[in-house]
């Protein structure tokens, strides 16, 4: 008897060839669309969230001979995902909305839906590779480094990880497409999907005026104090922005450090946004270390890992010491681990302190 997989399926190329491969391993596939958002009629660049999607996914399932389900999570993700940006944005800092839809939504609602159907595995279409060790499961990152995902799943608990396949970890995108194409899916050229599913055009800062995000003007100033301008709301700003500031200086001025607390952005030239360390808390670890451990830090998705040792704090946070002062390291954003290609782990940038 061939054994069953719940497939998640958002209509996209990566998640159906994700199913066509698993079928073709001799597994089942059973494919489920999570609606979880309605995007604008007039939105062209597709994410997760239309109609079309779901169709298009319904469409490949047909087409593989597979069964098919939507299941409507709008609410949770409302909840987990939309008011959890909201929130980071009100208070100055910098979410990172796919790593939360990742772990609440993508496996933890997904898997909980899969042991009611009576399946253990789930699947995805991300770029990551999960691995097993003597004592755990350790994500590794895909092998197309253009595509790798693994950034995003660095708190994916153990116990989920053992539940979990990718079948495109060992792939490129071009041989997703080139496997779509000889699966025959109509899926097979279909553009990209957009960074943030739900926002059109990855405009966050028009998405948080049209929700009626709540913010107060308050004053632009330098790193001693003296007030040069004003800016339009904490919310529309993050660690390093350049553009919109709408300050006339005799050189470029980027966003050194937002403080909600006197409703002030503070900025400078660029060498003000180097970072000697920073505070990393909530960590999760998939591979043991020790306090004094160098390992390569990533401090946002397409940034470069850096050498950073780790030093890890009594409160439970982690404290990171980079090796060469680093660039633009922004509060809520994730920081992870890495050893070679494997996720040691990662936790929520908390603070970081200037490079002197």
């Amino acid at each position: 008897m061939k054994e069953k997989v719940l497939v998640a399926m958002s209509g996209g190329v990566d998640s159906s060839v994700a199913a066509a491969l698993l079928q073709e391993e001799g597994y089942e596939p059973v494919g489920i669309t999570m609606r979880l958002w309605n995007l604008p009629a007039d939105e062209k660049k597709r994410g997760c969230c239309s109609l079309d999607d779901v169709n298009d996914a319904a469409r490949v399932a047909e087409s593989l001979g597979m069964p098919h389900y939507t299941v409507n999570l709008k609410e949770a993700f409302q909840e987990n995902v939309v008011d959890y940006l909201i929130r980071e944005y009100q208070s100055g800092r910098t979410p990172n909305p796919c790593i939360a839809c990742n772990r609440v939504l993508k496996f933890q609602l997904l898997i909980n839906k899969a042991k009611k159907m009576g399946i253990e595995k789930v699947a995805t279409g991300h770029y990551a590779r999960i691995e097993k060790r003597a004592l755990s499961y350790v994500i590794r990152r895909g092998v197309d480094p253009a595509k790798d995902q693994s950034y995003f799943l660095f708190d994916t608990p153990q116990v989920n990880l053992r539940r979990i396949l990718f079948p495109l970890g060992n792939d490129t995108k071009e041989e997703t497409r080139e496997a779509a194409r000889r699966f025959g899916l109509n899926i097979a050229e279909k553009d990209e999907s957009q960074e943030i599913c739900f926002v059109p055009g990855d405009d966050y800062r028009k998405f948080l005026t049209d929700v009626g995000v709540e913010s107060r003007e308050g004053d632009f100033i330098t790193g001693d104090g003296k007030k040069i301008g004003r800016h339009a709301g904490i919310p529309f700003y993050t660690i390093g922005q350049r553009r919109g500031l709408g300050l006339s200086a005799g050189s470029r001025l980027y966003v050194t450090e937002i403080r909600p607390e006197t409703n002030t952005v503070v900025v400078g030239p660029r060498e003000e946004l180097l970072c000697g360390s920073m505070i990393v808390a909530n960590p999760t670890f998939h591979i043991p270390v020790m306090t004094g451990d160098e390992l390569l830090v990533q401090v946002r998705y397409r940034h470069t890992p850096v050498k950073g040792k780790l030093y890890l704090l009594d409160n439970g946070s982690v404290q990171v010491q980079f090796a060469e002062p680093e660039e633009a390291v922004a509060p809520g954003q994730a920081a992870v681990f890495y050893i070679g290609d494997a996720v040691a782990g990662g936790g929520w940038i908390e603070s970081f302190t200037q490079a002197r």
